[in-house]
């Protein structure tokens, strides 16, 4: 049985392997025959032209999208198990230490000392010597005295003048201040001593060198000041000053003048009232009378109360008041009662970058001998002085900065005055007996003007090294009796420029441009009305002044100063020429007690 079953199995696997061969070559033989056929039926297709009558463009709207979302169903999915995590925590010992913070080190400016003192000293052609002193002693916490001392001089030489053309100009003031936690107080005391000479001479009357040599031109002033400065911290009475003022000429000319002025505010609601109050007499003579046996002596007391209300409105500052001034002139018997307007605002239309403000206002000036000769000191001992009306000044402007460089302030106004002073000339007199009564003097005119104004400024600080400003002035004069508003200019500019080129070098300048005046022309007899005065046009002048410096160290410094470097004598006021080029140097010295 069991060969049979051996024989039996040797016979199965024998007629299964022929099967497969068998099957193997048919299936080769089908294969083979496609191919052929496939080869002759391509040998037989014909080319076809095809046209396209349109491509087919996708679009958005053949797209659709799947609003539901398929379930799987599939037995052998299996949901994700949610898996836990636990942390084993053990403590383990650390030995690191953290290391203490420290601040960065910044590289702090060197500090730039201040010093309380100085003393400069300079001498140049012209035989010109300038000298400054001043000094800030602090006493104690609360106490301090202060001492300034100025003088400049010339020796003259200017080009073609006959008579004597030096002047000094010397002044000393004094000061103690002290605050305490409830008032503080301050004390002034000066002294003044200047000197000029009349020395501007017309072209006619001719003079004969005997005549010239005869005249004495020379003109000295003296003057003294005291003065003090009170104010309260908790009090209505917010402050006081008072001054006292006497001046004074070798021409036996005196003036005695006295000021006080205190001030009280107090606040109603949420605003402040601040009203000040005003006194102002002034006394005075000249040796020279006016007629023979008139004298030239005045005498006028003006007390005046201006209340004034103080708004403050976010971006808007609002000051409102007005002024009543009673004015007693005992020499012209004249009393007169004036209400002025006192009223200015500011609006901050763009934060800083641009601001609105304006005003109106008005006031009564004290004309006395001391301004007349600190604006002109060639001015005669035979003034005649009252105040002057000023009836209202309206103005409005803008104002702001255009950026972190450059600022700005422009303005335009209208200002009426009555006996408003002007310069003239003095004539030539027919006795001569003063150095003053040969055409080379000056005197005032009073007459009622009217004046459009108008006034730029721009400034630009570039960096802290270098500063530039511009300034212009335009004036338009109506006279009421005068035919010219007399040594008045139409333009006025100027030019302020200070480089700081290097730690030790700076440098800097100053450019000043006036316009023509009118001035009367006494070369000229006195003609009859109407045209009594001829008229003289003095040129227009442009003054440029430059200085340069080394510092040393912070204590020593040296300098150089050129002014009127164009060369021009020009006439600022008429037969007066000016000193050409005028260059001075000098040390400034810098110390702490």
């Amino acid at each position: 049985m069991n060969r049979y079953c051996k024989k039996f199995r040797k016979d199965q696997w024998f007629y299964i392997a022929i099967r497969s061969r068998i099957l193997l070559f048919i299936s080769i033989g089908i294969i083979s025959q496609l191919t052929i056929a496939q080869e002759k039926e391509e040998e037989t297709i014909d080319t076809e032209r095809l046209v396209i009558v349109k491509a087919y463009t996708p679009t958005i709207s053949d797209a659709f999208k799947v609003k539901s979302t398929p379930i799987l169903n599939d037995s052998v999915t299996q949901k994700k198990k949610q898996i836990r995590y636990s942390i084993f925590s053990v403590p383990v010992a650390s030995t690191f230490t953290p290391v203490k913070g420290r601040a960065a080190s910044i590289d702090k400016p060197k500090k730039i000392p201040l010093y309380d003192n100085y003393a400069t000293l300079g001498f140049g052609n012209f035989t010109s010597v300038l000298a400054e002193f001043y000094s800030n002693f602090q006493i104690d916490r609360t106490d301090n005295v202060g001492l300034y001392l100025h003088h400049n001089s010339s020796q003259g030489g200017i080009k073609d003048i006959t008579l004597d053309d030096k002047f000094y100009n010397t002044f000393l003031d004094l000061n103690y201040t002290s605050r305490t936690k409830d008032f503080t107080y301050g004390l002034e005391l000066g002294a003044e001593h200047q000197l000029y000479n009349w020395y501007g001479l017309p072209e006619t009357p001719i003079l004969t060198q005997e005549q010239i040599d005869a005249i004495d031109p020379q003109q000295s002033y003296i003057g003294a000041k005291l003065g003090g400065k009170f104010e309260f911290k908790d009090l209505y009475f917010k402050k006081v000053a008072l001054s006292y003022r006497f001046f004074s000429d070798v021409l036996k000319s005196k003036e005695n003048h006295f000021k006080v002025s205190p001030t009280l505010e107090f606040e109603v609601g949420n605003e402040l009232i601040t009203t000040k109050i005003n006194v102002d007499f002034l006394k005075g003579s000249f040796d020279r009378e006016v007629e023979v046996g008139v004298l030239n002596d005045y005498q006028v007391l003006n007390m005046g109360i201006a209340p004034s209300l103080l708004v403050l409105r976010d971006n808007l500052t609002l000051n409102l008041g007005a002024e009543v001034v009673y004015s007693v002139d005992n020499k012209r018997e004249d009393n007169d009662l004036f209400i002025y307007p006192k009223v200015t605002a500011s609006y901050r239309l763009l934060d800083e970058s641009v601001i609105a403000y304006g005003g109106l206002e008005g006031g009564l000036k004290q004309n006395t001998y001391r301004d007349a000769v600190q604006e002109n000191p060639y001015v005669s001992p035979t003034l005649q002085l009252t105040p002057t009306h000023k009836q209202f000044d309206a103005y409005f402007g803008l104002k702001g900065k255009v950026s972190d460089v450059v600022s700005y302030n422009f303005r335009g106004g209208f200002v009426s005055e009555n006996d408003k002073p002007l310069f003239v000339n003095n004539r030539p007199q027919a006795i001569q007996l003063e150095g003053y009564d040969f055409g080379n003097s000056f005197s005032y005119r009073y007459d009622d003007i009217t004046t459009l104004m108008g006034y730029g400024e721009l400034n630009f600080n570039i960096n802290k090294k270098f500063k530039l400003g511009v300034t212009a002035e335009y004036f338009n004069y109506s006279t009421d009796k005068e035919t010219e508003a007399w040594n008045l200019p139409e333009l006025k500019a100027s030019v302020l420029v200070d480089y700081q080129i290097t730690n030790q070098w700076f440098a800097g300048a100053q450019l000043f441009y006036v316009g023509e005046r009118q001035d009367i022309d006494t070369t000229i007899a006195l003609l009859p009305p109407p045209n009594s005065d001829t008229i003289l046009t003095l040129d227009s002048y442009f003054d440029a002044n430059v200085n340069v410096g080394y510092r040393f160290n912070e204590k020593l410094s040296v300098f150089l100063k050129g002014n009127n470097l164009m060369g021009e004598n020009y006439e600022r006021w008429s037969n007066f020429p000016v000193q050409g080029i005028q260059v001075l140097g000098g040390v400034t010295y810098k110390f702490n007690y």
